[in-house]
């Protein structure tokens, strides 16, 4: 890795969000802000949602406007689980991502056979069926939801998720693992036939490149990763409920990954920052904070087209 780019406004900004990450539950004491810890914790969970959608709407051109479906998934493979006494990690995380691999598989293989905005009804479409599927369902606690008596085990003694600083680290080491598997995929012979079917799909299928396989597979991984975060926001929560799954949470990880840069490795963090400290401080100062944060949306959305991720690389080319 070249050092140098750590220097530029863009490398000291990411740096900072890196940090954050890991000594908020630090910080957060010495402000006199403790819930800081939690908030950076949710922030952390839902970025890896907002990863996985960027994996495929940034670098494949798959706007799935049913994402958060996977989140429930993998949240109520926890809570189903647990309902049943069984608390093992060995059992709920593997069928949880399993799951939620299979429903994209699914989900995947019909909605690609369309494209633009017929791909995203589909998926909206797909994912509310699975909503008001669980919705239905009153042994698992309907649209009230499902307490979760006990985390996941992982039958360590020294490794407990009821420990807050042991959930906390374990969040942001799979946020980390998460980057880092983004960032191999995407600069991959598989990402770079990924980013040309964006580009020119018809083109890529004719010189011979199987491009439904190559966007069904990201869209797979993508799915089993929002499981995974479904996995540690279930556990963190010790709460699952259909609107894990609803279609407005598919939205907010549409605004993250957009506000923070889609298409770059970082701008998913970023974007999740800034749109759930903004939401924490301005609902804290008034109910009607969404007439506040709507503008700012916009304004994203006209002067700053690549996000917070655009905006400083526009800057770091006008200084070169």
């Amino acid at each position: 890795m070249n050092l140098a780019i750590l220097r530029t406004p863009r490398g000291i900004y990411n740096s900072i969000l890196i940090l954050l990450c890991i000594f908020m539950p630090f910080i957060a004491p010495v402000i006199g802000q403790e819930f800081f810890t939690d908030v950076f914790a949710r922030i952390m969970i839902m970025a890896i949602a907002a990863i996985s959608l960027n994996m495929i709407m940034g670098y494949g051109g798959m706007i799935s406007f049913g994402h958060a479906v996977f989140i429930g998934l993998g949240g109520y493979a926890v809570g189903i689980f647990s309902s049943h006494g069984i608390e093992s990690a060995y059992i709920q995380w593997p069928v949880g991502i399993l799951v939620s691999g299979i429903f994209a598989l699914i989900i995947g293989a019909i909605s690609l056979r369309t494209r633009g905005v017929y791909f995203i009804m589909i998926t909206l479409a797909f994912a509310q069926m699975i909503y008001f599927l669980s919705v239905s369902v009153e042994k698992y606690g309907s649209d009230d939801g499902l307490t979760i008596e006990a985390r996941s085990d992982f039958g360590i003694s020294f490794f407990d998720l009821n420990d807050a600083l042991t959930m906390y680290y374990s969040v942001f080491v799979l946020l980390v693992g998460c980057l880092y598997l983004s960032y191999r995929i995407v600069n991959s012979r598989f990402g770079r036939v990924m980013r040309a079917a964006k580009s020119n799909d018809e083109r890529m299928h004719t010189i011979g490149y199987p491009t439904f396989g190559y966007k069904l597979t990201a869209f797979v991984i993508a799915g089993m990763m929002g499981g995974l975060s479904g996995l540690l926001s279930a556990n963190f929560e010790d709460f699952v409920s259909p609107d894990m799954m609803s279609w407005p949470v598919s939205g907010e990880l549409i605004f993250m990954v957009v506000l923070g840069g889609m298409g770059t490795i970082m701008g998913p963090l970023g974007g999740t920052v800034i749109f759930l400290l903004l939401s924490e401080i301005l609902s804290n100062i008034t109910e009607a904070w969404h007439l506040i944060f709507g503008p700012f949306l916009i304004l994203v959305v006209l002067f700053a087209r690549g996000g917070v991720e655009g905006f400083f690389a526009k800057f770091e080319k006008r200084h070169d």
